[in-house]
């Protein structure tokens, strides 16, 4: 099934949440979180990690993930993953409590399509310090994809993960797990790419891409998602593709904020000051833009650039 009928199957079948100027929402994407070994790369963001999560929790945001939080191709113990990073799940259990908390699911955590594992995982855990089942997310229901719907506008943002129509990581995706549990990992450690990533392949990452932006043109629907592992926000006249980025690599995590009807891209990571403390800065990269300049419905497609595939 190409990315046309994807895409489209997954918008119409989306939840539907309504936003407006006081809305709030920070959309991180591909998080990857492991089991602290050697192949966790997501290890050596986790304080930064966290310290954004303190932020938008106090700032009243609502948070979201869009796909590939846990690492669960790689490790098919979510108890692992857990135990890993125990002090995020506890950041991230503080928005859910709340009702502030969206799991999309991935291709590296397609296991949430199923509930029985979703009960069985990320339900309850067992506290070993209590010696008794403590709630997590309990009642946690994981989607393919979430549409904000503007009170006012009726303006839609399609948020997805990305793989939808990416054959390998998508219909095909049980082999390519299976590849990368039991050979990729062991050899990205030692500096080998999996090919069938589109994080890791510049090609297959265009080939994507340009089938998002296919999709934006016929549908005239401002997109977010994340997948390629690249950044994109895009200029003014282009089609309104945005990418999240990925929270593993060592420039930092970037993320997507909407709030005030704004949409801008921010980056979180570690500077250091003329006297050379070490701290965590947020830093705007992109925006803020106001989201009804993405709006398309009454445009010309035609006069629409689409975005230049280069690293943003």
């Amino acid at each position: 099934m190409n990315t046309e009928k994807r895409l489209t199957k997954a918008y119409k079948e989306a939840t539907i949440e309504y936003f407006d100027k006081d809305s709030k929402y920070i959309i991180f994407s591909d998080i990857h979180r492991g089991d602290d070994s050697v192949s966790d790369e997501f290890a050596r963001n986790q304080a930064i990690f966290l310290h954004a999560l303190n932020h938008y929790y106090n700032n009243g945001y609502i948070l979201v993930e869009a796909g590939d939080g846990d690492e669960l191709w790689e490790h098919k113990n979510f108890k692992h993953i857990r135990l890993a990073h125990k002090d995020v799940f506890i950041a991230m259990k503080k928005f859910y409590d709340e009702g502030r908390l969206r799991i999309l699911y991935g291709n590296h955590n397609i296991f949430l399509k199923n509930l029985d594992y979703v009960r069985n995982n990320y339900y309850q855990f067992y506290d070993e310090y209590e010696q008794k089942k403590v709630d997590l997310f309990k009642g946690l229901k994981p989607i393919e994809a979430l549409v904000l719907k503007h009170r006012v506008t009726d303006q839609e943002i399609l948020i997805v993960h990305g793989h939808q129509g990416d054959f390998i990581n998508d219909q095909f995706w049980y082999v390519s797990m299976l590849l990368l549990r039991y050979f990729w990992r062991f050899l990205h450690v030692v500096g080998f790419e999996n090919p069938s990533s589109p994080a890791r392949n510049m090609y297959k990452r265009h080939k994507v891409e340009k089938n998002y932006n296919k999709w934006i043109k016929k549908h005239k629907i401002m997109l977010i998602c994340g997948h390629t592992h690249r950044a994109k926000f895009p200029k003014k006249g282009e089609l309104p593709y945005f990418n999240t980025g990925c929270c593993i690599n060592t420039r930092g995590i970037p993320g997507i904020e909407i709030a005030n009807d704004q949409v801008l891209m921010v980056d979180w990571r570690i500077k250091a000051d003329d006297s050379g403390v070490m701290h965590i800065e947020r830093t705007v990269v992109r925006g803020p833009e106001p989201i009804e300049i993405y709006d398309i419905r009454n445009t010309n497609i035609n006069t629409v650039k689409t975005p230049t595939m280069q690293m943003q």
